[in-house]
Parts: structure tokens; sequence; C-alpha cells
């Protein structure tokens, strides 16, 4: 008899299930139903084992930015080699990640920004170290751990922003200068737990000691137009609409915003300014890449890292992103030399990483956020 209905339909359902309830009553179906179900199982996991293609001519990065800012540099790497590069985005977590993957982890690489973020990768004891005459050649001293942990491989500079309009040509020259009385109302800045504030902040503690490293925070925040808030961005915004006349950003944000139509009108009413510190260069903070301590590609990986390493890429990704290459002959994209000219503070960034629990100690007692 044909069944219609939602009525006869449920009256279908519990025949169906009553059946397999009286089979289940009897524990020797029962286990021979389970023991043919482990064994569905085992056959449907082999079967997708066996049927799915491995390809060894790869290499799997975990990477910070997002897969479309490094893709031009991974495409160049493939087209070059052949071998396929395959990036994990991971903004948060890629600690905590690399910690409960272990020695099953699939990444040969970490690909981030900021020193105290890479540091941070190495301290938890989740990279091995790399010590590679080609890449050495490529990447300066001061840009690379001395034990071989860490590479990088573009840098940004930290720098101010000025009004065009309202701050004379050199009027601010250094960072000690933030802390000047006369740019009382006049200063916009972002958090100070930022990580770039944090490496800002270490950078003036490796320069002066924590006593006049909290003195310089205290007067900072005593210059503040508004209490530190928004990104880069929302900083050279509120100079181009007049709520302050300088503010910190990195170098990049420029060329973002005159690329932007929404934002090339904030960009406009600002110049950038490189100052030093005392004694010192314009600091600066990088991109960079570690080898995973468990990397299951690491020759692979390492043909990766000496492509990035390469003059020729660091150009394609410091073009693409705005940034300064450093490798030695290596050059800038033209609008990034519009900006200038600056010598760089000659420290390791390790020496200014090791710092950041120290600089975020004083930003704390300074209360600067509040």
């Amino acid at each position: 008899m044909r069944l219609n209905g939602k009525k006869n339909n449920l009256i279908v359902l519990v025949r169906y299930c009553y059946h397999y309830f009286n089979q289940l009553l009897d524990l020797k179906i029962f286990l021979e139903i389970i023991m043919k179900l482990r064994a569905c199982a085992a056959a449907l996991i082999s079967f997708c084992i066996l049927s799915t293609p491995t390809n060894a001519e790869e290499v799997n990065v975990y990477s910070y930015r997002q897969p479309h800012l490094i893709a031009p540099l991974t495409d160049a790497f493939t087209e070059a080699t052949g071998i396929t590069v395959n990036v994990a985005f991971l903004k948060k977590g890629l600690i905590e990640r690399l910690r409960a993957e272990g020695s099953r982890t699939p990444a040969d690489l970490v690909f981030t920004v900021d020193i105290s973020r890479l540091y941070a990768v190495v301290e938890a004891g989740l990279t091995q170290p790399l010590n590679k005459e080609s890449i050495n050649q490529n990447i300066p001293s001061d840009f690379r751990d001395p034990n071989g942990h860490w590479f990088g491989l573009t840098s940004r500079a930290r720098i101010i922003y000025a009004s065009n309009d309202r701050v004379a040509a050199g009027e601010i020259t250094t960072y000690e200068d933030l802390a000047n009385p006369k740019w009382k109302g006049r200063i916009c800045t972002r958090s100070g737990t930022h990580p770039y504030t944090l490496a800002l902040t270490a950078a003036h503690l490796y320069h002066h000691n924590e006593a006049e490293t909290l003195a310089w925070l205290k007067a900072i925040k005593n210059n503040l137009a508004r209490k530190p808030q928004g990104n880069d961005r929302a900083q050279i915004k509120a100079i181009w609409s007049g709520e302050c006349d300088i503010s910190l950003g990195n170098t990049y944000y420029m060329g973002k915003m005159l690329a932007d139509p929404d934002q090339s009108a904030w960009a406009q009413s600002a110049s950038i300014k490189f100052p030093v510190f005392e004694g010192g260069g314009t600091h600066v903070n990088i991109s960079g890449v570690a080898l995973t301590k468990a990397a299951p590609n690491k020759e692979l990986a390492i043909q990766l890292i000496e492509f990035l390493s390469s003059p020729k890429a660091q150009e394609i990704y410091a073009t693409d992103n705005f940034e300064y290459p450093v490798a030695p002959g290596s050059q800038a994209a033209p609008i990034v030399q519009s900006w200038g000219s600056f010598e760089t503070d000659p420290v390791n960034l390790t020496a200014i990483a090791k710092l950041r629990g120290d600089a975020l100690r004083l930003i704390e007692i300074s209360d600067f956020d509040g």
C-alpha cells in the first residue's frame, strides 16, 4: 500500500526504528553491527588515503599577513621552482596552534610582521636555527637573529606624520622631542599596548634608562590631543581634520592611503618626518620569517627562505607593501624613495624585542591609555 502525507511517513519511521531497536536488544546482533561499521570505516579511511594524491614538492606557511598580501612572492617562487606554497592565515593564536600541533605540525615556516611577534615564536621554542651563507649575505646582521632563528625581509620606519599647514620644516627631529611641552594638545597616537608602540618604547628604553623612558611616556601622554585610539590611518585622518598636528605611524600607510581614493586627502594633508633617537637613528621594524622546529619539508622551506631573502623577491614584496627591502643593492619603490632618506637605528632588533616586557610595564605604570 502506498503511504502519503506526514502522518504516514512518521508511521514508517517508527516501524523502521522499532525493527532495529529489537535487533539491538540482541547483543550478538549488536556486536556484529558494530564490527561491520568499524570495518566499513577502516575501508573508507584507507580508500581516502590511497586515493588522495600526494605532492612532496610543497611548503606550508603560517602567516600573520593575509595570503593575498604575500601572494606575489609565493607565486614568483612557485613559478621559479615548481614548489607549491600553501598559506594559512593566522592573525591570532599562531603560537598556541604550533604548540598544540607539536611534532605533527604541517607548518614549515612562520611569516609575520613586527619583531616582537617573531621573537615570541622563537622564545616559545617553536623554531630551529638556520645558518646559510647565501641568506646571511642578503640580510644584514641587524635584521636577523644572531643565532639564525629569524630573518627580516623588509623593513618599515616608525616615523612622525606632521601637518603640512601647522608644523614647520625641522620643527621636530627626534623621538625625544615628542615630550616637549610645545606639543601639548597636538599629538595623536594609537594604544600604548599595541606592538608598534611597544617596540618604539622598547627602542627608547634601549637608548635611555627606565626613569627617563617613564618620564618620556608621561610627557607624551600629557601632550596628547585625545586618548590613544584607532590605527595609524586614524591618526592621519585626525591630522587632516585638525584634531592634532602630529602623530606616530609606519611609513607604508602613506602609500596605502595615497592609493585609496577615500583616504588620499588624509595623506596629502601630512608629510613624513624621520626622527632619530639622540645618539642613534630612526626606529624600524620588519616583516620576517622563521623556520619551524618540526618543519616536515625543511629543505624545500629553506629554498623558500633563500628565495625570499633575494634582492628580487624583497623588491617585489617591498613594492607591493610600500616597505623597504633590506638586501644590499636592492631598491625601494620610487614613491617610497620620494619620502626621503634616513639612517636606521644601528641596533639588532633582538635587543629591542628583549625589552618588550619592560616597555609594557612602563607603559602600564604611566597609565598611557588612561
